[in-house]
């Protein structure tokens, strides 16, 4: 797998780069043709606490993971579980995807987590009048309803699109082609 690893107002040491390879080296016995998998990393900090950010674009799916702790090295632990996780939590899924598509995943050495057998469903459906509106129009109109995200028709491009609040607190756009 190659990494590839950005600090954002941190300068990213040796000993960082040392410990974030062998951590996602171990995500590789998941991963077919590993030597093609490209990981984006990024370290930011923000006053005492660190976020590691990791990115792992595959053919059909996307593996993300993003964690802020006060230790690095507890950050980088947590996001690699928690992509570890993701795999092993969705094996079957993506094995079902698999027959149908070319995915990227080597299922012999993936266990299944047997823990919680929760399935989600959908359990609401909204019907929505989308509107043709300006983006800051969209992001009025979810403040005011108090959600975190809000769908509407661009009214400069014609297509429809989503606004959302992210966990920094600024607002990003989701477009349709």
């Amino acid at each position: 797998m190659e990494i590839i690893i950005h600090g954002d107002k941190i300068k990213v040491t040796k000993a960082m780069r040392d410990y974030i390879e062998e951590k996602l080296d171990k995500l590789n016995k998941y991963l077919e043709n590993s030597d093609t998998v490209r990981a984006n990393v990024i370290v930011k900090v923000k006053g005492h606490e660190q976020t590691v950010e990791i990115t792992i674009p595959l053919k059909s799916f996307i593996l993300r993971s993003e964690e802020t702790k006060e230790d690095f090295y507890a950050a980088v632990d947590k996001a690699t579980d928690v992509l570890e996780r993701q795999i092993r939590k969705n094996r079957t899924k993506l094995q079902s995807k698999k027959e149908k598509q070319n995915i990227d995943f080597n299922f012999a050495n993936i266990e299944a987590i047997e823990e919680e057998k929760e399935e989600h469903k959908i359990v609401k459906r909204k019907l929505i009048e989308v509107k043709p509106m300006t983006e800051e129009e969209a992001i009025l109109q979810m403040e005011l309803l108090g959600h975190e995200f809000y769908m509407f028709k661009d009214a400069d491009t014609d297509k429809y699109a989503v606004v959302y609040r992210r966990k920094d607190e600024n607002y990003g756009i989701i477009e349709s082609e």
